[in-house]
């Protein structure tokens, strides 16, 4: 009789689900798995990418014994590299393993840290509804990437820029828009992600180690931070009978996001007209009637690329609809682009003027953010713009 299929009985530590777990079983226990795949009534490639998949997961947490890798990192640290020292027989005399914490640990723990602080925050009251609001429009207030942190001179980047302007240009852009908006039943305020120009205490990207052009310190730039949001969905509940909030990870605030969503859903807690999406996840979706709404930071994915990611993520809703955008920032540009589907993806632009960095590089565009309001039934119906020459007009 065959042996069974030779797969490491270890690699069960490093599964994840119960299907990976069976999948790994069967193969140990079956002669092949071909054999395993046809028992379980899946096809063999299925079984052979979970054993893959979670032959990568152990090497990636130190355990790839045919590398002669034996020594496990301990979460939330991951392996970062190795480098050995054979000896003349060929064996491992000596190994130095590098790690790193791993990404998405970071988070969970972060999350988990932010839920215990959140414990003590005193919830806002909840008031009462705006009366005659209009069932069948929602607005959509998006901000293109704030930079709450950054600083700029003005002799060196043509405009000064500081954590007090960044509230002040902030707060009063919201304050234009919402008067200005028609009372849609729906207000949603959309952080395109990188509110916060960085996540540390020494002011630098969390990738490349850049580092930034900053106003002042940590602490006080999320105190800055949480007062623009807090203000801006007090002034929307105003106007708005649901008040929504999205924040959208960016590559210079990718943690940050995920503490924020924590924080405003603590904070509103007894506030049923207010809606935190605080899923961990990269994207979100929201359905209005026939209208989808998508929203990425999208440093991460091309353009061209959203719509069929839109569709396979929110297949139920991509079919319900037929008026569909996905609104990203990033690039700080102004565009709206439509693919088949079909399906809109519109660039955002800023507030906040470019630091010495992006003025060197020639990276300019304009200043600007707009409110869309969306109809249940016929999708974009009006869109107000507030540019940064208005605010300086209307409020200086």
């Amino acid at each position: 009789m065959a042996a069974p299929a030779k797969i490491d009985p270890e690699l069960l530590k490093y599964a994840v689900s119960d299907k990976e777990r069976l999948y790994l079983q069967k193969s140990m226990d079956s002669v092949s798995m071909r054999a395993a795949a046809k028992e379980l009534g899946v096809n063999d490639g299925t079984i052979r990418q979970a054993v893959e998949r979670v032959r990568a997961r152990a090497a990636k947490m130190g355990y790839a014994p045919d590398h002669d890798l034996n020594k496990p990192t301990t979460a939330p640290f991951v392996v970062k590299g190795t480098s050995t020292l054979y000896g003349e027989d060929g064996q491992p005399k000596l190994q130095w393993v590098k790690t790193n914490l791993d990404r998405e640990a970071q988070i969970e723990i972060m999350r988990q840290a932010v839920e215990a602080l959140c414990e003590d925050v005193k919830p806002v009251k909840a008031i009462p509804a705006p009366p005659d609001v209009n069932e069948q429009l929602m607005s959509i207030y998006p901000w293109g990437d704030p930079h709450v942190g950054m600083y700029a001179w003005a002799d060196e980047t043509g405009d000064n820029f500081d954590l007090s302007i960044a509230e002040q240009d902030m707060c009063n852009a919201v304050d234009y828009l919402v008067e200005r908006s028609p009372p849609s039943k729906r207000g949603v305020l959309v952080n395109l992600g990188d509110f916060f120009h960085y996540t540390n205490m020494v002011g630098s990207t969390e990738k490349s180690g850049h580092i930034l052009d900053r106003d002042s310190r940590t602490a006080k730039m999320i105190d800055v931070g949480v007062r623009i949001i807090k203000r801006c969905l007090e002034r929307m509940r105003e106007k708005h009978e649901i008040v929504e909030l999205i924040n959208a990870p960016g590559n210079h605030d990718e943690t940050f996001a995920h503490f924020l969503n924590v924080l405003f859903r603590n904070l509103y807690a007894n506030e049923n007209r207010v809606i935190v999406h605080d899923a961990p996840t990269t994207r979100h979706y929201l359905q209005h009637g026939k209208c989808l709404i998508g929203v990425v930071h999208g440093h991460q994915t091309k353009d061209k690329d959203l719509p069929g990611i839109m569709a396979a993520e929110k297949p139920k809703e991509w079919g319900e609809t037929k008026h569909r955008v996905f609104f990203r920032g990033h690039h700080h540009h102004d565009s709206r682009v439509e693919y088949t589907g079909p399906c809109f993806v519109e660039q955002c632009r800023t507030l906040s003027p470019g630091d010495a960095y992006a003025v060197g590089g020639g990276y300019l565009s304009g200043r600007d953010m707009k409110c869309i309001v969306m109809h249940s039934e016929f999708g974009e119906q009006m869109r107000l713009t507030c540019g940064i020459d208005v605010l300086r007009r209307e409020y200086e």
